[in-house]
């Protein structure tokens, strides 16, 4: 088995543009830049996708409909692949608000999954409700070598998923932001939910941390 699934965060929102961390579905639409964004990124795709998904976010699907439409390719949405529930910080905007779930969101990618905002999910929670929709969507479309699939979701939780399935770096992954219509390329690997990343934005491997160990906003 092979194919390539192209992990996009949506193109870029009201809420990104007042730092509002905004995670519960629906969410905030698009603004006029992100609607622009989804279709240049619609124009760059050349390959007629095995299938465009979307998490069920607005945003995320006001972002795959761009794809869909350009390439012909029904949009499918799927619940699972939103982003990463805040809990209590849902809505809020303060820098120390940001820092609060930058911390626990670095605690993930270190390895303590368990760990969790006030009201919020644990990393584990994140990945038992994301992990099965790629693993269905890699059994349905990604036999063939040349299959591409395109699923829109969001940024933290695309960044933590590629990390933890594919084994990459924690650092480079704390540390290498997903901009808006920003994209992290996986491979089927060996093994159950098993995937190799092969791209993370402008990256290819070896991915190779700052060593910074101050990570990025993962919501900015």
């Amino acid at each position: 088995m092979s194919g390539r699934l192209v992990l996009v965060r949506h193109g870029q929102t009201h809420s990104n543009v007042a730092r509002r961390l905004d995670t519960l579905p629906p969410g905030a639409e698009l603004t006029e830049l992100g609607h622009r964004q989804a279709r240049e990124y619609a124009r760059t795709v050349t390959q007629t996708p095995a299938a465009v998904v979307s998490s069920i976010a607005v945003r995320a699907r006001q972002t795959a409909q761009y794809l869909a439409d350009a390439t012909g390719t029904l949009l499918t949405v799927r619940d699972g692949l939103q982003e990463t529930f805040v809990g209590d910080l849902e809505d809020r905007s303060a820098e120390e608000d940001h820092a609060r779930f930058t911390a626990v969101y670095r605690t993930w990618l270190d390895g303590d999954l368990d760990a969790r905002l006030p009201g919020g999910e644990s990393g584990a929670e994140v990945l038992a409700r994301y992990v099965p929709v790629l693993d269905d969507l890699r059994a349905t479309h990604l036999g063939d070598d040349s299959a591409t699939v395109h699923v829109v979701s969001h940024g933290a939780a695309i960044r933590l998923v590629a990390a933890v399935l594919s084994g990459i770096d924690r650092d480079f992954a704390a540390d290498n932001h997903l901009d808006n219509t920003g994209t992290v390329e996986l491979v089927p690997a060996e093994g159950v939910s098993a995937w190799d990343c092969v791209r993370w934005g402008d990256y290819t491997p070896p991915f190779e941390t700052k060593g910074s160990r101050t990570p990025d906003d993962p919501m900015g």
